[in-house]
């Protein structure tokens, strides 16, 4: 057997390499597999640059060379925390804020998300919160606890243009 018998020591090297190979390969092909769940949109990068979007399903995405990235594009609530305002008629109040939120399902709105705005969920917070300041320091306390409709519709206005580059609804 070419200078090899069974349980020589070249010859338990050999089966020690295939094993490791073997295993190495294996690992290789189930690290490679991603799932992208239909609540999530997935951007593969490719040596830190953007390579391609990922609808769900079943994806290969080569190792150590490509990342996925995850967004999750369902209605996210953030809360705003308490903050003071001083009205029009110089009179303080304590308000607080519930903000609603999604990534678009497109390829652009995914994208803008991660490489448009640094991190949209704290930044939406304190657009929202600097807004609200803005719109209750030109009313009154008696109008901003009476038109509470009007309030809601100028920073959904005013959110919606500002985040609009963000790729966020």
């Amino acid at each position: 057997m070419d200078g090899m018998e069974f349980g020589s020591l070249d010859y338990i090297l050999d089966y020690i390499k295939i094993g490791v190979g073997s295993i190495g390969a294996i690992w290789l092909f189930f690290a490679s597999i991603k799932i992208v769940r239909p609540i999530h949109r997935g951007l593969i990068e490719r040596l830190g640059k953007y390579h391609r979007f990922a609808e769900p399903g079943f994806h290969l995405v080569f190792p150590i060379i490509e990342k996925m990235v995850y967004v999750n594009i369902t209605e996210q609530m953030v809360d705003a925390t308490k903050q003071q305002v001083i009205t029009n008629d110089n009179l303080n109040a304590t308000v607080d804020a519930q903000i609603y939120f999604k990534v678009l399902a497109t390829a652009e709105g995914v994208k803008n998300s991660q490489y448009r705005v640094n991190s949209y969920e704290r930044q939406i917070v304190s657009l929202a919160r600097t807004t609200l300041r803005n719109i209750l320091g030109t009313l009154t306390l008696k109008s901003a606890n009476s038109e509470r409709g009007k309030i809601n519709d100028a920073l959904y206005q005013t959110l919606s243009k500002e985040t609009l580059g963000w790729g966020i609804e």
